[in-house]
């Protein structure tokens, strides 16, 4: 396997994906995979596209959203039966592996069909009762092999100083990674009315999900987890024997990685806790509503409760300039870092995740900040700005970043234009969102099959058809 920094326009997606020779009326060919190649078919998801892409003018973005909005289902579910049930696996891309918030994600711009397809609901099910099952396995782990008794194979987790059980295909603690199979649930039980896959098994990852929190509160102690890892890069292992940097115990929880699988300088990732606080309310009522549970409903409200009157207390900056900004990292002695990371969970995409009110003057602030250069990972080129991070490089700028401001500023046709045309131009004419560009030269790109990143533009596109139809009427 190969390191996902590595992954620069290496043709990797092309070759697992081969070409459909179907093309529009402006000759851009579908670089779908052929029919009888696709791994999920879905007739709502066929129909949607039809219907989406009759309302974009740009002939280079209706492209783009038919190659990236199926992308996940075309190319990265694998459906099984496990138990007589629904299972899915649901990999990255160009890495053989379920990340718990990848494939949470990846899976969401399909969620408001799923009432209508028989299809897509057996897809959802068998997600929803994998990700129980590998939370069941490991809740400290952020990656998982589909062959459940299988050695990790990824060349740069071989020899990870943790816990490595079989089934586990890299074990990273990120706190959203647990964060994200419980906003998954619950949107598909809102979607659908469906309660099927919030079974025994469920319900007890649901509670292994809040014992985990709560031991990464750290108020008795580091807890269980601990991860070393030999690298030359400091943000792929953890200080102090691999239990990460100190944290005073205030009530937040303790991540050792960020959203990016980078080691956080200081261990309350802000971001992330804000997650953790809007899915255990949505948890709250999921379990009461699916499985009559009150006792884990009132499990998951109290820890939310508290972590929310933490954040509060301890959740906040000032920049040099007086503005008081939320902090992206901090430690509960006083430190604070203030940045932003592209990847999601991040400050720029609170709004978007329903973590804070778009209107929220605290979070406009923040925003506002993350996009400048304040952030010392926004950087503006030639070609494209945006928010990237540590994880690839300086000078390079994550799509993703793009694709959340769109959804913050859906109501600004000049920025969302804006945006779509760095959207546009960000592909280096491979029809894919991918991972970083180079802010001078988008040709110079990481991942060429990244499903999150195109999941996410196809359900931007989506949003913009019903929140701003005029502009996708227009040429870019």
């Amino acid at each position: 396997m190969i390191d996902r920094r590595t992954l620069i326009g290496s043709g990797l997606a092309l070759a697992a994906t081969p070409a459909f020779a179907s093309a529009d009326k402006a000759g851009f060919v579908s670089k779908r995979p052929a029919p009888a190649d696709r791994r999920f078919v879905s007739k709502a998801v066929e129909r949607e596209i039809a219907r989406v892409s009759s309302k974009i003018a740009d002939p280079k973005l209706r492209w783009m959203f038919g190659n990236c909005y199926p992308n996940t289902l075309d190319t990265t579910v694998k459906m099984g039966v496990v138990d007589g049930k629904p299972d899915a696996f649901v990999i990255t891309g160009d890495i053989d592996a379920l990340w718990l918030r990848d494939s949470s994600a990846q899976v969401r711009p399909y969620l408001h069909l799923a009432k209508e397809d028989a299809d897509l609901r057996r897809l959802y099910q068998g997600l929803i009762a994998r990700q129980a099952r590998c939370i069941l396995l490991d809740p400290y782990a952020n990656a998982f092999l589909a062959d459940t008794n299988a050695r990790t194979e990824l060349s740069w987790a071989l020899h990870d100083k943790t816990e490595m059980k079989p089934g586990v295909a890299e074990r990273k603690w990120e706190i959203d990674s647990l964060c994200y199979p419980i906003r998954l649930a619950h949107d598909y039980w809102k979607a659908t009315g469906d309660t099927t896959p919030f079974d025994a098994t469920w319900a007890e990852a649901a509670r292994t999900t809040i014992r985990t929190f709560r031991e990464q509160q750290r108020k008795d102690g580091p807890g269980p987890y601990r991860f070393l890892r030999s690298s030359d890069r400091p943000t792929e292992t953890l200080m102090l024997d691999g239990y990460g940097p100190p944290s005073r115990p205030v009530g937040l929880i303790h991540s050792g990685f960020r959203p990016s699988d980078d080691a956080c300088v200081y261990p309350f990732l802000i971001p992330s806790n804000y997650f953790t606080v809007a899915t255990l309310r949505e948890l709250a009522v999921l379990a009461v509503a699916a499985r009559q549970d009150t006792a884990l409903a009132s499990d998951a409200k109290a820890l939310a409760e508290e972590v929310a009157a933490a954040l509060r207390a301890y959740g906040t900056m000032r920049l040099r300039d007086g503005r008081e900004v939320i902090a992206f990292e901090v430690d509960g002695f006083g430190n604070a870092i203030f940045m932003d990371d592209a990847n999601v969970p991040s400050l720029s995409s609170l709004a978007y995740l329903r973590c804070v009110e778009r209107d929220d003057p605290l979070w406009q602030r923040t925003a506002a900040a993350a996009w400048s250069e304040a952030n010392p990972y926004w950087s503006r080129g030639t070609a494209v700005e945006g928010i990237g991070g540590p994880h690839v490089g300086l000078g390079h700028v994550w799509p993703m970043s793009l694709i959340m401001r769109g959804f913050s500023y859906d109501g600004d046709v000049r920025t969302l234009r804006k945006i779509l045309r760095m959207l546009s131009n960000s592909d280096a004419n491979t029809g894919f969102i991918h991972e970083a560009v180079d802010q001078n030269d988008p040709s110079k790109f990481t991942r060429d099959w990244f499903a999150w990143a195109n999941g996410l533009f196809g359900e931007l596109i989506l949003h913009l058809a019903a929140a701003q139809p005029k502009l996708l009427q227009e040429t870019l």
